[in-house]
């Protein structure tokens, strides 16, 4: 009977594997911890590698350790994990069935390359004429049409841009697959599927930055030396574009007058996001003490609102690139960037004297929103799971359960639910994990 099939599916127990989506800090502690708990784990990632935006970071704050000393450890240990299979230039298709017995198809991209041949030479990448603008190095510097995200990449095997593919577009060239000793590159492999059943559900999926060209009057987009942090962060990484010299797009000049403008499309409801993105200030305070360690006879300078740094030892990382690092600190809005013979002009205010200042700047390093990513959107509707008017996921109880969403087995880790620091997303995914773990041991 209808009501025997009900009781019988009730009865059921749920299936102890996990899926999460998203492979950044988050989904790879959440990860971990389920794993390391000895369930198994599908954990899936849209990039080729794993890493997320930790994995573009110089280093962290306020300690100023090298953000890949901390990161390249975990995402090797996630890489050998036997209770953890890692699926890498994926998404997830659909979702059906319920708590206990989520039924999941996974779309993996083709990479035209066979991984299983692979062995991560890098000789393909060396001999590729085709270049395309590289997402990861935030544009500051092309890659090629085969790449990897980085030099630690986990896993370390390249993927084919068929965009930028010479071969694909004028069907000529053939460069990889010539050199490759192990015959993998595979210009005729396909999309595959994967489908699986889990018990619980974790999404990790991380935030966007809010783009550049939507900051038209921070010059943004249109004005030469305008930048985004994230692609300031890359340009002093050691394993970024210029090997972590600093140095401008326009013409690889060292620039002597660096401004950096806070709150950028941020607590700005009229015109762009309302709410605050939390990490700005520090980071911002930690690229202009890297600035000044690189460029000895350089002037930072910051525009803010006010400065919020409510984690431990913040206040004090602030209060240092004030008066160890001599950063000129401005509370004022920025009313005009433009370009002026080589220079970047910023006018704006300084509301404590109550004068207006003019900087001819080499540089310009805007701190955009942290926004939602838009995927995020599509997994919510899938799983019914709630989300506020930005895109934000929302748990059950922010203040009793920030992990919980309105869903059974379904539940949120890391800044798909809003702007954090690391030590707070590694938290947050550590407290996901648990609650799968509870559900798990629940039984039924």
């Amino acid at each position: 009977s209808l009501v025997g099939s009900e009781m019988c599916i009730r009865d059921r127990s749920p299936t102890p594997r996990a899926l999460i989506v998203g492979a950044g800090i988050a989904g790879m502690q959440a990860a971990l911890d389920i794993a390391n708990a000895g369930h198994e784990v599908i954990l899936v990632e849209r990039l080729p590698s794993i890493g997320g935006r930790m994995a573009q970071l110089s280093v962290t704050f306020p300690t100023l350790d090298c953000a890949q000393c901390i990161l390249t450890p975990r995402t090797v240990e996630v890489g050998h994990h036997e209770n953890i299979q890692l699926v890498t230039y994926s998404e997830v298709e659909s979702i059906s069935g319920g708590a206990g017995h989520f039924r999941v198809r996974i779309r993996r991209h083709a990479a035209y390359v066979d991984w299983d041949k692979c062995t991560g030479c890098g000789l393909c990448q060396e001999k590729c004429p085709g270049k395309a603008p590289s997402e990861f190095q935030r544009y500051t510097a092309p890659r090629k049409a085969i790449y990897t995200l980085s030099p630690q990449a986990v896993p370390n095997k390249p993927v084919l841009d068929r965009e930028a593919c010479i071969y694909f577009q004028k069907g000529k060239c053939g460069a990889c697959a010539k050199v490759c000793p192990v015959g993998a590159i595979d210009y005729e492999q396909q999309d595959t599927f994967i489908e699986v059943e889990v018990g619980a559900v974790i999404l990790a999926t991380g935030y966007e930055l809010y783009a550049l060209e939507n900051l038209s009057e921070y010059g943004g987009g249109k004005v030469d030396d305008v930048i985004d942090a994230l692609a300031f962060e890359r340009i002093l990484s050691a394993s970024g574009p210029t090997a972590g010299k600093v140095l401008r797009p326009s013409d690889s000049s060292e620039p002597r007058e660096v401004v950096f403008i806070q709150c950028a499309g941020s607590r700005e409801p009229e015109r762009h996001q309302p709410h605050c993105s939390k990490v700005c200030c520090m980071y911002s305070a930690k690229q202009a003490i890297l600035y000044r360690h690189r460029v000895h006879h350089g002037q930072a300078y910051v525009f803010y609102i006010d400065i919020r740094s409510p984690g431990k030892r913040y206040d004090e990382f602030i209060q240092r690139a004030m008066e160890e690092e001599d950063v000129v600190y401005l509370r004022g809005k920025v009313s005009r960037v433009f370009r002026d013979n080589g220079k970047v002009m910023v006018w704006g205010a300084d509301t404590l004297s109550g004068e207006q200042v003019r900087i001819a700047a080499d540089l310009v390093v805007v701190a955009p929103a942290l926004v939602p990513r838009p995927e995020t959107r599509r997994l919510a509707e899938m799983l019914g799971v709630e989300i506020d008017e930005k895109g934000w996921l929302s748990p059950a109880d922010g203040d009793l359960q920030p992990v919980n969403t309105g869903q059974a087995g379904v539940f949120i880790a890391g800044t798909d639910v809003g702007p954090m620091d690391i030590p707070e997303t590694v938290g947050h995914a550590s407290a996901a994990a648990a609650k799968v773990l509870e559900f798990f041991a629940a039984g039924k």
